[in-house]
Protein backbone atom coordinates (compact mmCIF):
# COMPACT_ATOMS: atom_id res chain seq x y z
CA UNK A 1 0.00 0.00 0.00
CA UNK A 2 1.53 3.36 -1.57
CA UNK A 3 0.31 6.83 0.31
CA UNK A 4 0.99 10.00 -2.18
CA UNK A 5 1.10 12.70 -0.41
CA UNK A 6 0.85 15.44 -2.50
CA UNK A 7 -0.77 15.15 -5.65
CA UNK A 8 -2.91 17.84 -8.16
CA UNK A 9 -6.13 15.97 -9.46
CA UNK A 10 -7.40 19.07 -9.43
CA UNK A 11 -5.03 20.25 -12.21
CA UNK A 12 -6.23 20.66 -15.76
CA UNK A 13 -3.96 18.59 -17.49
CA UNK A 14 -6.08 15.65 -15.55
CA UNK A 15 -9.80 17.11 -16.76
CA UNK A 16 -9.48 14.84 -19.45
CA UNK A 17 -8.71 11.36 -17.93
CA UNK A 18 -9.17 11.68 -13.64
CA UNK A 19 -11.00 9.16 -13.62
CA UNK A 20 -8.26 6.27 -15.47
CA UNK A 21 -5.70 8.35 -13.77
CA UNK A 22 -6.94 7.23 -10.12
CA UNK A 23 -7.72 3.85 -11.47
CA UNK A 24 -3.91 3.62 -12.48
CA UNK A 25 -3.12 4.52 -9.30
CA UNK A 26 -4.93 2.15 -7.51
CA UNK A 27 -3.80 -0.09 -9.61
CA UNK A 28 -0.24 0.19 -8.62
CA UNK A 29 -1.16 0.50 -5.18
CA UNK A 30 -1.67 3.82 -4.31
CA UNK A 31 -4.53 3.30 -1.63
CA UNK A 32 -4.41 6.67 -0.08
CA UNK A 33 -3.78 10.43 -1.99
CA UNK A 34 -3.87 14.04 -0.93
CA UNK A 35 -4.98 16.33 -3.59
CA UNK A 36 -3.84 19.77 -2.85
CA UNK A 37 -5.14 22.84 -3.91
CA UNK A 38 -3.15 26.04 -4.05
CA UNK A 39 -5.69 28.92 -5.12
CA UNK A 40 -9.79 29.18 -5.68
CA UNK A 41 -10.45 27.16 -8.36
CA UNK A 42 -8.06 24.00 -7.28
CA UNK A 43 -9.16 24.16 -4.23
CA UNK A 44 -12.78 24.13 -4.75
CA UNK A 45 -12.13 21.50 -7.49
CA UNK A 46 -10.59 19.16 -4.40
CA UNK A 47 -12.91 19.74 -2.32
CA UNK A 48 -15.26 18.51 -5.09
CA UNK A 49 -12.81 15.22 -5.67
CA UNK A 50 -12.69 14.62 -1.93
CA UNK A 51 -16.62 13.84 -1.77
CA UNK A 52 -16.32 11.38 -4.85
CA UNK A 53 -13.46 8.88 -3.33
CA UNK A 54 -13.33 7.94 -0.21
CA UNK A 55 -9.38 7.25 -0.20
CA UNK A 56 -9.03 10.72 -1.35
CA UNK A 57 -8.30 13.75 1.01
CA UNK A 58 -7.77 17.68 0.57
CA UNK A 59 -5.00 19.89 1.61
CA UNK A 60 -6.01 23.50 1.18
CA UNK A 61 -4.18 26.70 1.28
CA UNK A 62 -2.73 30.18 -0.69
CA UNK A 63 0.36 29.33 -2.82
CA UNK A 64 3.17 32.03 -2.55
CA UNK A 65 2.94 32.51 -6.70
CA UNK A 66 -0.72 33.35 -6.33
CA UNK A 67 0.16 36.02 -2.80
CA UNK A 68 -0.70 38.97 -4.74
CA UNK A 69 -4.07 37.62 -6.09
CA UNK A 70 -4.88 36.91 -2.05
CA UNK A 71 -7.39 38.85 -0.01
CA UNK A 72 -8.52 38.62 4.10
CA UNK A 73 -11.94 36.54 3.14
CA UNK A 74 -9.85 33.58 1.38
CA UNK A 75 -8.27 33.33 5.14
CA UNK A 76 -11.85 32.95 6.11
CA UNK A 77 -12.98 30.77 3.87
CA UNK A 78 -9.75 28.21 4.24
CA UNK A 79 -10.89 28.27 7.96
CA UNK A 80 -14.22 27.17 7.41
CA UNK A 81 -13.35 24.56 4.71
CA UNK A 82 -10.79 23.09 7.17
CA UNK A 83 -13.81 22.29 9.33
CA UNK A 84 -14.85 19.32 6.86
CA UNK A 85 -13.34 15.79 7.78
CA UNK A 86 -11.21 15.31 4.90
CA UNK A 87 -9.55 18.28 4.94
CA UNK A 88 -6.41 16.52 6.49
CA UNK A 89 -4.01 19.99 6.13
CA UNK A 90 -3.54 23.57 5.42
CA UNK A 91 -1.05 23.99 1.97
CA UNK A 92 0.38 24.47 -0.07
CA UNK A 93 2.01 27.39 1.63
CA UNK A 94 5.54 29.25 1.77
CA UNK A 95 7.83 31.01 -0.64
CA UNK A 96 8.25 30.70 -4.16
CA UNK A 97 11.60 32.86 -4.90
CA UNK A 98 11.96 31.65 -9.00
CA UNK A 99 8.84 33.23 -10.43
CA UNK A 100 8.43 36.60 -9.83
CA UNK A 101 4.77 36.69 -9.60
CA UNK A 102 4.15 38.19 -6.41
CA UNK A 103 6.55 40.41 -4.38
CA UNK A 104 8.45 38.60 -1.53
CA UNK A 105 7.16 40.49 1.58
CA UNK A 106 3.77 40.22 0.26
CA UNK A 107 4.81 35.97 -0.13
CA UNK A 108 5.94 35.98 3.44
CA UNK A 109 3.23 38.03 4.98
CA UNK A 110 0.74 35.69 3.55
CA UNK A 111 2.36 32.32 4.31
CA UNK A 112 2.76 33.79 7.85
CA UNK A 113 -0.79 34.62 8.44
CA UNK A 114 -1.70 30.69 7.32
CA UNK A 115 0.76 29.05 9.75
CA UNK A 116 -1.12 31.65 12.63
CA UNK A 117 -4.33 30.28 11.03
CA UNK A 118 -2.98 26.56 11.21
CA UNK A 119 -2.23 27.12 14.97
CA UNK A 120 -5.72 28.50 16.00
CA UNK A 121 -7.45 25.21 14.56
CA UNK A 122 -4.68 22.82 15.60
CA UNK A 123 -4.35 21.95 11.55
CA UNK A 124 -0.51 20.86 10.34
CA UNK A 125 0.55 22.56 7.19
CA UNK A 126 2.35 21.38 3.79
CA UNK A 127 5.31 24.06 2.83
CA UNK A 128 6.59 25.08 -0.85
CA UNK A 129 9.85 26.61 -0.80
CA UNK A 130 11.58 27.14 -4.18
CA UNK A 131 14.86 28.71 -3.77
CA UNK A 132 13.98 30.41 -0.13
CA UNK A 133 15.14 27.85 2.25
CA UNK A 134 16.79 30.25 4.21
CA UNK A 135 13.31 32.41 4.41
CA UNK A 136 11.18 29.82 4.44
CA UNK A 137 13.11 28.18 7.71
CA UNK A 138 13.36 31.74 9.53
CA UNK A 139 9.87 32.08 9.15
CA UNK A 140 8.80 28.50 10.64
CA UNK A 141 11.16 29.61 13.51
CA UNK A 142 9.50 32.83 14.10
CA UNK A 143 6.06 31.45 14.07
CA UNK A 144 6.80 28.41 16.04
CA UNK A 145 5.40 26.12 13.20
CA UNK A 146 6.54 23.07 15.23
CA UNK A 147 3.52 23.46 17.21
CA UNK A 148 1.23 22.13 14.36
CA UNK A 149 3.82 20.40 12.71
CA UNK A 150 4.39 20.48 8.73
CA UNK A 151 5.70 18.80 5.77
CA UNK A 152 8.29 19.88 3.40
CA UNK A 153 7.13 19.52 0.35
CA UNK A 154 9.11 17.74 -3.15
CA UNK A 155 12.06 18.77 -0.71
CA UNK A 156 15.06 20.00 -3.20
CA UNK A 157 17.49 21.38 -0.42
CA UNK A 158 20.61 20.09 0.57
CA UNK A 159 21.07 17.54 3.45
CA UNK A 160 22.51 20.34 5.31
CA UNK A 161 19.55 22.47 4.61
CA UNK A 162 16.90 19.80 5.83
CA UNK A 163 18.36 19.49 9.45
CA UNK A 164 16.81 22.54 10.78
CA UNK A 165 13.50 21.71 9.42
CA UNK A 166 13.76 18.04 11.18
CA UNK A 167 15.05 20.21 14.38
CA UNK A 168 11.39 21.28 14.45
CA UNK A 169 9.91 18.37 14.10
CA UNK A 170 8.74 18.88 10.20
CA UNK A 171 8.13 15.29 7.93
CA UNK A 172 10.39 15.68 4.56
CA UNK A 173 8.62 14.19 1.40
CA UNK A 174 10.29 13.37 -1.41
CA UNK A 175 9.23 12.84 -4.44
CA UNK A 176 10.24 12.35 -8.51
CA UNK A 177 13.61 14.45 -8.25
CA UNK A 178 14.86 11.72 -6.13
CA UNK A 179 15.20 9.20 -9.44
CA UNK A 180 17.20 11.66 -11.15
CA UNK A 181 20.41 10.54 -12.67
CA UNK A 182 21.71 14.19 -11.82
CA UNK A 183 19.37 14.07 -8.65
CA UNK A 184 22.59 13.94 -6.10
CA UNK A 185 21.12 16.18 -3.37
CA UNK A 186 17.96 14.73 -3.17
CA UNK A 187 19.50 11.02 -2.68
CA UNK A 188 21.61 12.31 0.08
CA UNK A 189 18.64 13.41 1.75
CA UNK A 190 16.65 10.22 1.13
CA UNK A 191 19.51 8.62 3.03
CA UNK A 192 19.58 10.91 6.72
CA UNK A 193 15.94 11.60 6.95
CA UNK A 194 14.73 9.85 10.40
CA UNK A 195 12.24 7.00 9.32
CA UNK A 196 9.85 8.68 10.99
CA UNK A 197 9.85 11.48 9.26
CA UNK A 198 10.02 10.20 5.64
CA UNK A 199 7.33 10.64 3.40
CA UNK A 200 6.48 10.01 -0.56
CA UNK A 201 4.86 12.07 -3.15
CA UNK A 202 4.32 12.48 -7.05
CA UNK A 203 3.62 16.29 -6.55
CA UNK A 204 1.86 14.94 -10.07
CA UNK A 205 0.97 16.24 -13.14
CA UNK A 206 5.03 18.16 -12.26
CA UNK A 207 8.29 16.46 -12.01
CA UNK A 208 8.04 12.81 -13.09
CA UNK A 209 10.47 10.38 -12.11
CA UNK A 210 12.92 9.03 -14.03
CA UNK A 211 11.78 7.28 -17.04
CA UNK A 212 9.07 9.78 -17.79
CA UNK A 213 11.21 12.46 -16.73
CA UNK A 214 9.46 15.33 -19.06
CA UNK A 215 6.08 13.79 -19.37
CA UNK A 216 2.96 14.55 -17.23
CA UNK A 217 3.36 13.14 -14.20
CA UNK A 218 0.58 11.08 -12.33
CA UNK A 219 0.01 9.42 -8.90
CA UNK A 220 0.67 5.81 -9.95
CA UNK A 221 4.34 7.28 -10.60
CA UNK A 222 4.62 7.00 -6.63
CA UNK A 223 5.55 3.81 -6.73
CA UNK A 224 9.14 4.26 -8.87
CA UNK A 225 9.84 7.23 -5.94
CA UNK A 226 9.21 4.35 -3.18
CA UNK A 227 11.46 2.18 -5.34
CA UNK A 228 14.64 4.36 -5.59
CA UNK A 229 14.64 5.47 -1.57
CA UNK A 230 14.35 2.04 -0.65
CA UNK A 231 17.11 1.03 -2.56
CA UNK A 232 18.88 4.09 -1.06
CA UNK A 233 18.19 3.42 2.44
CA UNK A 234 19.18 -0.39 1.66
CA UNK A 235 15.73 -1.80 2.93
CA UNK A 236 12.88 -3.48 0.89
CA UNK A 237 10.30 -1.86 -1.22
CA UNK A 238 7.49 -3.46 0.88
CA UNK A 239 8.99 -2.08 3.83
CA UNK A 240 9.85 1.44 2.39
CA UNK A 241 6.12 1.43 1.47
CA UNK A 242 4.90 0.29 5.01
CA UNK A 243 7.19 3.30 6.44
CA UNK A 244 6.15 6.02 4.63
CA UNK A 245 2.29 4.49 4.44
CA UNK A 246 2.36 4.58 8.60
CA UNK A 247 3.87 7.37 8.64
CA UNK A 248 1.47 9.56 6.42
CA UNK A 249 -1.74 8.30 7.92
CA UNK A 250 -0.22 9.00 11.50
CA UNK A 251 0.37 12.68 10.32
CA UNK A 252 -2.86 13.58 8.54
CA UNK A 253 -4.69 11.16 11.29
CA UNK A 254 -6.69 9.18 8.59
CA UNK A 255 -7.11 5.36 8.62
Amino acid sequence: MLFDTHVHLNARQFEEDREATIERALEAGVKRMVVVGFDEETISLAMDIIEDYDFIYAAVGWHPVDAIDYRDEHLEWLEELCKHPKVVALGEMGLDYHWDTSPKDVQAEVFREQIRLAKKIDMPIIIHNREATQDVIQILQEEHAEEVGGIMHCYSGTKEEVLPCLDIGFHVSLGGPVTFKNGKEAKEVAKIVPSDKLLIETDAPFLAPHPYRGKRNEPAYVKLVAEEIAQLREMSYEELAELTTENAKRFFQVE
